[in-house]
């Protein structure tokens, strides 16, 4: 359905390691879960679908309610943009990588996707063919080396961090 509800840590209460927990979101039939973020300020969350869109929206477009609740449209879901397959709380430096079903991966810039509202479709985000579906997303945090094997950003090296 493309539905997520933000609300604060603290309505959770604590349960010991047998409980079955509590109810976060109420769920519609055939509705299910693909992922939980705990959000911090600066952060957009990138949503992206099975038919290869995408959008990143500001957390701030985001209410709180209580848990338990339905929730709000997160991204509109539809035959062009299929199911959702992810969520991924992304910073502007941050690269995103994608995964087909036919083994097609595609990292791309999180920079490179615009911030849009949350009752949106998305953009397209990668070129498939018929009958391909992405099935797995995920955010990176880390840089790229060069060619020569060296960090970009002046990361150390392993060989070169200090044992503790």
């Amino acid at each position: 359905m493309g539905k997520s509800i933000r609300f604060h840590e603290s309505d959770v209460r604590p349960t010991g390691r047998t409980a079955r927990g509590v109810r976060g979101m109420s769920l519609s039939p055939g509705d299910r879960v693909v992922g939980m973020e705990v959000l911090q300020h600066g952060q957009t969350l990138f949503t992206v679908t099975e038919n290869g869109y995408g959008k990143r929206t500001s957390i701030d477009e985001y209410p709180v309610h209580r848990r338990g609740g339905k929730g709000v449209i997160s991204i509109k879901t539809s035959e062009r943009n299929g199911q959702v397959v992810n969520i991924i709380l992304v910073q502007d430096q941050d690269d995103l990588m994608l995964v087909t079903n036919n083994g097609k991966l595609i990292r791309m810039p999180v920079s490179g996707t615009s911030v849009i509202s949350r009752n949106t479709q998305g953009v397209r985000l990668i070129v498939m063919d018929s009958g391909e579906r992405v099935v797995s997303a995920a955010g990176l945090a880390e840089t790229e080396d060069d060619e020569g094997g060296n960090p970009v950003d002046g990361e150390a090296l392993p060989s070169e961090v200090p044992e503790e």
